[in-house]
Parts: structure tokens; sequence; C-alpha cells
């Protein structure tokens, strides 16, 4: 279990030269931290906080927006990644029993940047799989990737994926505070080297259409990165899982296509069969 006192621990100060949000943030978060104290009892807080943040205007790299790495609080404004990033910071606050701003930019540190240290543009977890391996360090999360004696085995992991991440040392002119940093190109050449090689494990798109029952591995309030096969990516999109009153699996999710945060009407598995590129999903877990 997360204990507040594994949290002060690791509490790392940020200095607020580091630090990009104005006064409506705050507010906005510590109003929802008081919400969340009164529903951490009953509620799923994952899921709880996602639903919240419904509507919220969907807008690409709102991280990419200074000159140098900050850390960026921003709930007018969301992507996939921050949607989640937000709500699982909320939710450990909330866990440790805090309605304070402070709290909330220490936990989205941890959780945003690698081993939860802000330093530098390369720090910040910008391929899913570190995010997931950072925050597993961390005890923040854990990766459900099923058992190896089911029949079949790791049912319904049952597709692996071969990590390959190379898109943005390929591609640094497409990132504003990487173009002209050749030692930032240096040290995501080498964060990517960390991980490529590595096999990670996924429910495959053609599965996704089962029951609550067969796919009992994955809760309410999971983290859900979806896998694709599109040329130097891990992940190509995530969000919250959501298990729907029709018995299936839909995708809570800062949307580019309905261009906000939406709980989305149809099934995961037919959202998925939109997208040719989107393989499966991995499964990621708030530890408790």
């Amino acid at each position: 279990m997360f204990t507040f006192l594994l949290f002060t621990l690791l509490l790392i100060a940020i200095p607020s030269a580091y630090v990009s949000a104005n006064e409506a943030d705050s507010i906005a978060v510590e109003q929802l931290l008081r919400q969340g104290i009164k529903e951490k009892n009953d509620a799923n807080l994952m899921l709880f906080y996602g639903l919240k943040l419904r509507d919220i205007p969907y807008v690409a790299q709102t991280l990419e927006v200074n000159k140098q790495e900050e850390l960026v609080v921003n709930l007018r404004e969301l992507d996939c990644t921050t949607l989640v990033e937000n709500v699982v910071a909320l939710t450990l606050t909330t866990k440790q029993g805090s309605t304070r701003f402070a709290d909330f930019k220490q936990n989205l540190t941890r959780i945003r940047y690698s081993n939860g240290v802000l330093n530098g543009y390369a720090s910040r977890n910008h391929y899913f799989s570190q995010w997931i391996d950072s925050n597993e360090r961390l005890g923040i999360v854990k990766e459900v990737t099923g058992k190896a004696k089911t029949t079949p085995p790791y049912f319904p992991f049952v597709e692996p994926q071969v990590l390959k991440c190379t898109y943005m040392s390929a591609h640094p002119e497409l990132y504003p505070m990487l173009k002209n940093d050749s030692q930032a190109q240096q040290q995501i050449a080498k964060a990517e080297a960390a991980i490529n090689g590595r096999t990670v494990r996924y429910i495959p798109r053609r599965l996704l259409n089962r029951s609550r029952k067969e796919l009992a591995d994955v809760l309410d309030g999971d983290i859900l990165a979806i896998v694709t096969k599109k040329q130097g990516l891990d992940t190509s999109h995530i969000g919250i899982a959501s298990w729907g009153r029709d018995g299936k699996l839909h995708l809570l999710n800062a949307s580019q296509i309905h261009k906000k945060v939406v709980l989305e009407p149809m099934t995961l598995y037919d959202y998925m069969k939109q997208h040719p590129s989107q393989l499966g999903v991995r499964v990621i877990r708030v530890n408790s």
C-alpha cells in the first residue's frame, strides 16, 4: 500500500520557477480534491475524477508551451496523456488525505518524470512504456499481464509486443524543445535504448468484445494503453477503462475526434475497429 510515510520520504522540492500553472488551475484542483475526499471510501477514484473532467476541451501538446521543461498544470485543456496523469495525481493526493495544490503538484511531478525527478526535457516519460516502468519503480502503478499457467497462457494478454521505440530520436524536428538540443537528443536516444528489445503483453483487439467475466483482469478505473503498429512507437493513445451497462468495455479519454474528454459511447472494440493501426491494450492499475 502506498503510505503517507513513503510519500514523505520521496517528496521532491519543485522550485516555483519550474512550475507553469495559473490560479484557476489551483482552485480547480483543490475543489476537486475536496470532493474526492468525501467520496474516497465509496468511489472508484480513477473513474470519479475522470468523469469529473468530462467535456474539458481536447488540446494537443499542452506540455510543449515553454522554452525549457517545466511542470505544466493545466486542467483547462487536456490531451490523452495529461488527462490520465491528472487523474492519477488527483487519486494519489486523495488517498494521502490531502486537498492541497502543493501536494497535487508533487504527485504530478513524480508521475510525469523518470523516477519522479524533473531534470530537463529528456527526463519526462515521453513513451508510455517509460511511464509505466518509472511509476512501477515508484510503487504507484502495476501493469497487469495475466498468468503464465492459465489456458491459454496469459489469457487475455495473449499477444506480445517487442518494444522498438525510435520515433523521437528519428524525428527530433517535430519537438520544439528537442530539435536544437543535441544533448537532449542523446538522452532521448539513450532512454529509448533502455526499453527497446523488451517484450510486453497486451490484450489483442479481437478479444476486447468479450464479456466482463471473460475480461475479469480489466477493472473499472484501470489505465488502458493502446498498442500501435506505427513505426517507432509503442502506444498511440491512452484512457481509462469503464465497464458499460451493455456489459462491454468502454474508454474514458481525451478525444481528438470529439474534441473533448468523453466516455466513448461505442465500445472499445468498435472504437478500435475504426483505427486499423491499433492492435490492442496494455492494462495498468494504480496501486491501492
